[in-house]
């Protein structure tokens, strides 16, 4: 009695790993129910309507499911800056396609830089 089996370390070392993960993350979910009266052709989000179904990606950079009675949304924003790069030659653009950060170079925007560090 008193002692930790390997199973137990082996535990608690997997919930500190999968907090540190959780806490690592910028991302969020939420609902929002229907209001009665709203279309009944989809759900309504900041004024857009969007459709039953799923929704890749809203202007708001969010994954949504639309359904008769709730809309259930999570955000798509793990922004990671660039801070640690060849600011002489290179440049940073937000990919909205991709919802995240490109490097490339300022001569030719075609071409990816290097980065070497960034902050969430």
């Amino acid at each position: 009695m008193g002692s930790v089996s390997l199973l137990q370390k082996s535990f608690l070392a997997f919930l500190v790993a999968t907090g540190t993960i959780v806490t690592l993350a910028n991302a969020y979910c939420f609902f929002k129910r229907n209001k009665p009266g709203e279309p009944e052709t989809g759900c309504i989000l900041d004024g857009k309507l969007y459709p039953f179904g799923e929704t890749p990606r809203t202007e708001g950079y969010l994954r949504c499911s639309c359904s008769p009675d709730v809309m259930h949304c999570c955000s798509l924003d793990n922004f990671y800056t660039p801070v640690n790069y060849d600011k002489k030659n290179c440049k940073v653009i937000f990919n909205n396609k991709s919802c995240d950060y490109d490097m490339v170079w300022k001569d030719d925007p075609s071409k990816e830089c290097f980065v070497y560090s960034c902050v969430a």
